[in-house]
């Protein structure tokens, strides 16, 4: 039996290109212009939030975040989830923090509050969470412990759009949000990215870190005009705040991005009664179906199996491929990022162990992929073919 099941499948859809070649036609300026402005206004205004930097991915997003919290911060350590995409990670250790990890809640396969509040230290700069494959990672206990303690909070809603808490969307409560509009994520500008804040000034620290550090690209008068007036020796149009990067995008991008956010909202229902519908008719004996779907959105189905059996994870893997259904063993990023070379040197040897959660969905748990055009008879004959492994 061949299920024929890819990743993602018509993320960029005919109506998609046929509205670029449209575009294209005009023989417009393709580099940063206007269709770039007006995709940052429309996501704002999605979001709910006052401010937002289109740049070239999600790990960009990740990357000039670490960025601006250490010119605001200084050093020191940055709460990550060991279940997570590289780049989160690799963003902190870029930037000269200091990574601290905590384990996961099983339910939602981002950081467990309890354990983000015990890592915790006068040094901690940020907690940057990470909400996996569409499930909130945020909590009342959590956002209120960190106001107390003015510890600003960080999201990665790159796996997320469109998930909420407390009806707010995920993404709206952080200081800072990341996004990713990559091809097999919620929607797609084939690669791209979003940076997001409330905090004015932080969004004129992202329009200068996105292109170069350049002051002009600050939309603030004063603060091109303080930088003019300290700086007399300088050309006006080059001066370089910050030792910065190049992670602009385009306009093709941006016309991609502004017509997908149009069904984003239709699409995240149809992903969402997609994966009830897969829990309700999996087999609970077997695979794990508890998850916490308040406000979730998921563009993965999260296989988990209930127990630690390497024999029945083998003949699960060889029965998936020989029907051709394309899994990610370890879920979210490949499994528990510290067991990673690129971590070597950065953690203890050996300090994987101290994550048991995360362990378990290195070893046991996978994705498989969700998109609005699957029907619920593919969906129930995939949990057919997965219940009858034995």
């Amino acid at each position: 039996m061949q299920l024929n099941w890819p990743l993602m499948e018509d993320n960029i859809t005919k109506i998609d290109i046929d509205h670029l070649i449209n575009f294209l036609k005009k023989m417009p300026r393709l580099t940063q212009s206007e269709n770039v402005k007006l995709f940052e206004q429309e996501w704002s205004q999605w979001l709910g939030v006052r401010h937002s930097v289109f740049i070239n991915s999600g790990a960009s997003a990740n990357l000039i975040t670490m960025a601006a919290i250490k010119e605001l911060f200084g050093g020191g350590e940055i709460i990550v989830p060991p279940l997570t995409w590289v780049s989160d990670i690799a963003s902190v250790i870029q930037n000269g923090f200091s990574p601290v990890f905590a384990d996961i809640n099983p339910k939602t396969l981002s950081m467990d509050t309890d354990e983000i509040l015990s890592k915790i230290t006068e040094n901690t700069r940020a907690v940057f969470m990470t909400h996996v494959q569409g499930f909130n990672g945020l909590s009342d206990k959590l956002l209120q412990v960190l106001k107390e303690k003015n510890i600003p909070l960080i999201e990665d809603v790159c796996e997320s759009h469109g998930a909420t808490f407390r009806g707010n969307k995920l993404g709206s409560y952080g200081l800072v949000s990341n996004f990713s509009f990559y091809f097999a994520h919620h929607m797609s500008t084939i690669e791209g990215g979003m940076v997001c804040t409330n905090d004015s000034d932080l969004y004129e620290m992202f329009r200068m870190l996105r292109s170069h550090g350049m002051v002009r690209e600050s939309e603030n008068n004063e603060i091109r005009e303080t930088y003019v007036r300290k700086h007399p020796d300088l050309s006006p149009d080059f001066i370089f705040a910050f030792p910065a990067y190049n992670v602009r995008n385009t306009e093709i991008g941006a016309v991609l991005g502004r017509n997908q956010l149009k069904r984003l909202d239709e699409n995240n229902r149809k992903r969402s009664r997609n994966f009830e519908l897969f829990l309700e008719n999996l087999d609970s004996t077997k695979y794990r179906t508890d998850f916490d779907l308040e406000g979730s959105c998921n563009y993965a189905f999260n296989l988990v199996l209930k127990k630690p059996d390497t024999e029945f994870r083998d003949l699960l893997e060889a029965a998936m491929r020989d029907a051709r259904i394309e899994f990610r063993r370890g879920s979210s990023g490949g499994g528990n990022q510290i067991r990673q070379p690129y971590l070597k040197g950065i953690v203890p040897d050996k300090a994987w162990e101290q994550y048991p959660r995360t362990e378990h969905i290195h070893f046991f748990g996978y994705y498989i992929g969700n998109y609005p055009t699957l029907t619920p008879e593919r969906i129930l004959a995939l949990c057919g073919f997965l219940n009858a492994i034995e």
